[in-house]
């Protein structure tokens, strides 16, 4: 079998889950003996292109003549068996469903966020989950708002790619759908049920679990839909040292706040931007993750992450968060008040579900389980071809 992989890469400054999402999918597969074919595009790339072709920027969610132009002779050079589509903003644009089409390749999508129907893709806006856009044929909340990187004009251009593209989104043969959640968001877009295969996202498996750790993990962006103020709202009404250590980790525009924590109170580390090795020796340190957004988080790879190592997690009832964490941690609202009340049970209970968590992750997130359910929905869709 022969798969083409479209993603375009976020920004590096970004740090994206999503990106090494694919990464990790496109080395499975390899694995799993299936001949990938990368079409990436990062969005890295901008400040470095033409004139001519910067000029061409506002029209790319909707169409991105070049990245067509490019996509139509790869799968002349190539003929895939079916086209795989992650993020195709800015540069490849939805239009690359249609382009696959003409050439006679199904398409599979992976849903990794809202933006059949979001701007930003996040149902978060002003600190507060948003969902004004969802039913519209156009998303007129977004321009008004700024939704999109804060620019009413780039909103603008997003809103009309969201518009235009409601056609394409329904022409796609199959969607991967990370969570129930997603799948239900799905359906609400007009989606049928027969088009989507829930299916989540797999991380390497890091060997077994090292013993249990101490303290509270909060790794994630610094941003306020990740939930950070909400988790230094509830540690902060336990006295210093009352719960162990909080060791925060990433960046982001919030990061003052944590490195004013850190100089407050003694129980407070931040730990700054960790690669994938300081990420293995963070969660071996720890006992609990914290995994507290207050948007609907799609499926927050640290908590497979955490599960892989053996950490339990305590996690907000939002989005994916708690189908990931099924019986390996505990679920509250997105509340200060109930945050502060379930982080001493965390820390007590954690040893009890080191077993629970590992268990979770081999039967559900393993890349063997994981890439076997993909290459099905590759099968199912080529056998009705």
């Amino acid at each position: 079998m022969k798969v083409l992989v479209a993603h375009n890469r976020y920004r590096d400054a970004m740090p994206s889950g999503e990106n090494t999402i694919v990464d990790q999918e496109i080395a499975q597969l390899s694995d799993a003996g299936v001949e990938v074919v990368p079409f990436l595009r990062s969005s890295d790339a901008i400040p470095g292109m033409s004139a001519a072709s910067k000029a061409l920027l506002p029209i790319s969610p909707i169409y991105a003549p070049a990245a067509q132009r490019d996509l139509a002779g790869v799968l002349r050079a190539h003929r895939p068996d079916v086209v795989h589509l992650h993020n195709p903003y800015p540069l490849i644009s939805p239009w690359i469903v249609r382009t696959a089409h003409r050439h006679g390749v199904p398409v599979v999508q992976t849903v990794h966020n809202y933006r059949q129907v979001c701007a930003p893709g996040l149902f978060f806006r002003d600190g507060r989950i948003c969902t004004d856009c969802r039913d519209r044929t156009f998303p007129l909340p977004a321009i008004v708002h700024g939704c999109y990187r804060g620019s009413r004009a780039q909103s603008a251009v997003m809103a009309t790619a969201l518009a235009v593209h409601r056609p394409t989104w329904r022409a796609v043969d199959r969607f991967i759908a990370l969570t129930g959640a997603i799948k239900d968001h799905l359906q609400g877009y007009g989606i049928p049920p027969s088009h989507i295969v829930v299916k989540p996202n797999a991380v390497p498996d890091p060997g077994p679990p090292a013993a249990p750790g101490d303290g509270f993990l909060y790794l994630a962006r610094l941003s306020p839909e990740k939930g950070l103020g909400l988790l230094l709202d509830a540690w902060h009404r336990h006295p210093d040292g009352a719960l162990g250590t909080l060791r925060i980790a990433g960046d982001g525009e919030l990061r003052p706040a944590v490195e004013a924590a850190a100089a407050a109170r003694t129980d407070v580390e931040y730990l700054g931007v960790l690669d994938r090795n300081g990420v293995r020796a963070a969660l071996r340190r720890t006992a609990v993750v914290l995994v507290v957004s207050t948007w609907h988080d799609v499926l927050p790879t640290v908590t497979i992450e955490a599960l892989a190592a053996g950490r339990p997690v305590l996690g907000s009832a939002l989005g994916g968060i708690p189908y990931l964490i099924g019986d390996a941690g505990w679920v509250v609202r997105a509340d200060a008040d109930e945050l502060a009340a379930a982080l001493p049970a965390a820390r007590d209970g954690a040893a009890a579900l080191t077993h629970a968590a590992r268990a979770r992750y081999e039967s559900t997130f393993h890349p063997r389980v994981v890439t076997r359910r993909l290459l099905d929905v590759y099968d199912g869709l080529l056998s009705n071809v």
